[in-house]
């Protein structure tokens, strides 16, 4: 994950809070990747997020993590600008960075069905349109738009009146949310059992491991997780059934989460 290549010509931007950065993340890292054929994929977890009411975990905690979440994915770049940046962080500000650092790229603005319903509420979202196009995966959505921790209707996006591409991919019902409630209620190991499991149950990449270590913005390949990540019967999953292992790991070691929000 070194630095994004000069000659890139499709880049992918995948922003957000990255708080703490889990297994749906990382198959829609992976399927941007393949999907849009990008040349690169900017992993940008936010410095201070504007539409946030809690306070994020401190970004070195989080690109940390994020760094061990997409560790083995070829072309995908952490990137720390956003948590570098004085004041509220803006998607708009990163893409005009980005479109002068490479011109002629064509950029690709990774997002969650829940962030392209509330897309014309961020700060200069027509700007945003202008410098990339956004692709879009499907997310479970409640009626009000809150992410799902469960199996719910997949959310029509046919009534959206903004020009988006759609990333295919299967429903994840997993959100950052969650996992921080998991780990508050377990009082930090959140059941982690030391198997090295993705959620498929199967040993991979990027739930192995310690080594290596962003905002208004949301692998193993999608055969590797096959179904829901926690079912309905299953109350209480692992902790690396929601985040790769070294995460898991790092959230244990790092004592993050335990205070209830």
């Amino acid at each position: 994950m070194s630095a994004t290549p000069a000659a890139a010509q499709r880049i992918g931007v995948f922003g957000g809070a990255f708080d703490p950065p889990h297994w749906a993340h990382r198959a829609l890292a992976e399927t941007a990747l393949a999907q849009l054929a990008l040349d690169a994929l900017l992993i940008l977890p936010t410095g201070h997020a504007w539409h946030k009411s809690r306070a994020l975990t401190p970004a070195p905690h989080r690109l940390a993590m994020c760094r061990l979440a997409f560790d083995g994915l070829e072309r995908v770049h952490i990137d720390a600008r956003e948590t570098r940046r004085p004041g509220p962080s803006y998607t708009a500000d990163t893409l005009q960075e980005l479109a002068a650092e490479h011109p002629g790229a064509q950029l690709f603005l990774v997002l969650g069905a829940d962030q392209l319903l509330a897309f014309q509420s961020w700060q200069r979202w027509q700007e945003v349109l202008r410098h990339a196009t956004l692709a879009v995966a499907n997310r479970p959505l409640h009626a009000d738009g809150r992410v799902a921790d469960g199996p719910v209707a997949e959310p029509d996006l046919s009534g959206v009146d903004l020009p988006f591409e759609r990333l295919h991919m299967p429903l994840h019902p997993i959100s950052a949310t969650a996992v921080r409630a998991r780990v508050q209620r377990s009082g930090g190991m959140g059941g982690l059992s030391g198997a090295g499991a993705s959620p498929s149950g199967q040993g991979g990449k990027g739930g192995q491991g310690d080594q290596g270590d962003q905002g208004e913005s949301t692998c193993t390949t999608d055969q590797a997780h096959p179904g829901p990540l926690h079912p309905p019967h299953q109350a209480a999953p692992a902790l690396e059934l929601l985040v790769p292992t070294a995460v898991a790991r790092y959230i244990s070691d790092h004592h993050l989460y335990l205070q209830p929000e």
